[in-house]
């Protein structure tokens, strides 16, 4: 009875192996005929058979899962199985269908990666953008630049969540975004250029045709990365927890501007400008020649009614830049806002004849402070408002031909 009972045991095996054996060789003749479909059946009817399977088996039934399902365009379990296959036959020491399975998980990886820059750059569909540039990086955890890419989509998204998340996960690995850039100049025209990788640069280098080769860090993408979260807390209306993030990043970064910017941008949220100029303050220490801060610490002081000190950071913003345009502007503008009392003094000296001259001098005086400013902010981008104070100002100051100039100006810009 006994060896009745293991015959029949040994029976039950062969017919489950031949099943399997089946199962598979269905699989692949479909997976050949490229009827992906029917493979995906045959897979299945194996898979129900696994726990029986020989180590041979069970790696090959890896490897046609992976393909079966890639033609599907079924990424995710394509790439798990191949995955598994990779893993299984470094467990077993044998690898029969691994090396195959690379360059296939390598292919997927590509696909997934043109999809999702596709659905995000040209079909804006950012939802589903932030799922295939995620599965990228789970495909080749590597590649760690498109859990960066399925941070940014998923804000696009407006899935605040899964964006926090992920850029929390950027950070406990350790994501910095720094990538080295390759460059040499062309030995005829002198101008740099780019290379796509150091062998092709270096190769360029050796032929002669470039000269000077030099490499370049990206800027690191740390500051960034809580930047981003402090701005999506701040969209949630989390502004203190915002806050609270940079403060944390800028502690264990003290000398890093753009997270001390960061949170000075929170406080014009919160309307504290007084902190908003604090901390404006500490980031000219540490970029004096950042015409933009000085600018914006003159933004701060006007609002504060610190008339004089706004326009010196005005002027600063200009020296160090002379193009600056809302610089100038604000700064003209500024200077232009005397008149404001000294026309309310005019029209209470309307009977006094010899004041109200000098206070119409005055006016002029005040025009011509002003005029230099606003002329050069006009020159650098002409809007309506210009056009429109600067006709004003030429009247004042009876400067007839500019005054024609410009009047035909507002007439066609009106």
């Amino acid at each position: 009875m006994k060896k009745q009972i293991i015959t029949l045991f040994l029976v039950l095996i062969s017919i489950v192996a031949f099943a399997q054996k089946n199962e598979l060789k269905a699989a692949k003749k479909a997976i050949k005929n490229k009827v992906f479909a029917e493979a995906i059946t045959a897979i299945s009817s194996a898979e129900s058979l696994m726990g029986n399977m020989s180590d041979k088996n069970k790696a090959e039934f890896y490897f046609l899962k992976g393909q079966a399902f890639a033609g599907q365009k079924k990424y995710k379990v394509a790439a798990e199985s191949f995955n598994k296959l990779i893993s299984f036959e470094e467990e077993i020491g044998r690898k029969r269908y691994s090396s195959k399975a690379l360059p296939m998980l390598g292919q997927l990886t590509k696909e997934v990666s043109e999809k999702a820059l596709k659905l995000y750059n040209v079909e804006k569909d950012f939802s589903r953008a932030t799922q295939l540039f995620y599965l990228t990086y789970k495909l080749s955890p590597k590649d760690t630049a498109f859990m960066y890419n399925a941070a940014v989509s998923a804000t696009q998204a407006k899935e605040y969540d899964t964006a926090i998340s992920y850029y929390k996960e950027l950070e406990k690995i350790g994501y910095t975004g720094i990538v080295i850039e390759y460059f040499a100049s062309n030995n005829k025209s002198g101008l740099e250029e780019s290379f796509d990788s150091k062998a092709l640069r270096d190769g360029g280098v050796k032929s002669g045709l470039y000269i000077n080769p030099v490499d370049k860090s990206s800027e690191s993408k740390s500051s960034t990365i809580v930047k981003n979260i402090a701005l999506i807390l701040k969209d949630q209306g989390k502004v203190d927890l915002a806050i609270k993030a940079l403060s944390v990043a800028r502690e264990a970064n003290p000398n890093d501007i753009n997270l001390l910017l960061a949170e000075a941008e929170l406080y014009i949220k919160l309307d504290k400008m007084d902190k908003f100029g604090e901390l404006m303050e500490e980031a000219v220490k540490m970029d004096p020649n950042n015409p933009a801060l000085f600018f914006n610490l003159g933004v701060v002081n006007y609002n504060q009614k610190k008339k004089a000190e706004a326009e010196g950071y005005y002027r600063k913003a200009i020296e160090l830049d002379p193009e600056y345009r809302d610089a100038h502007l604000n700064l003209a503008y500024s200077i232009l806002n005397e008149r404001v009392a000294i026309v309310e003094e005019m029209n209470e000296s309307l009977s006094d004849f010899k004041k109200y001259d000098e206070l119409e001098q005055k006016q002029r005086d005040v025009c011509s402070k002003a005029l230099y400013h606003l002329e050069k902010a006009d020159s650098i981008k002409r809007t309506l408002d210009t056009v429109k104070t600067l006709l004003n100002i030429y009247d004042t100051l009876e400067m007839d031909d500019k005054s024609k100039e410009f009047r035909a100006y507002y007439k066609e810009m009106k």
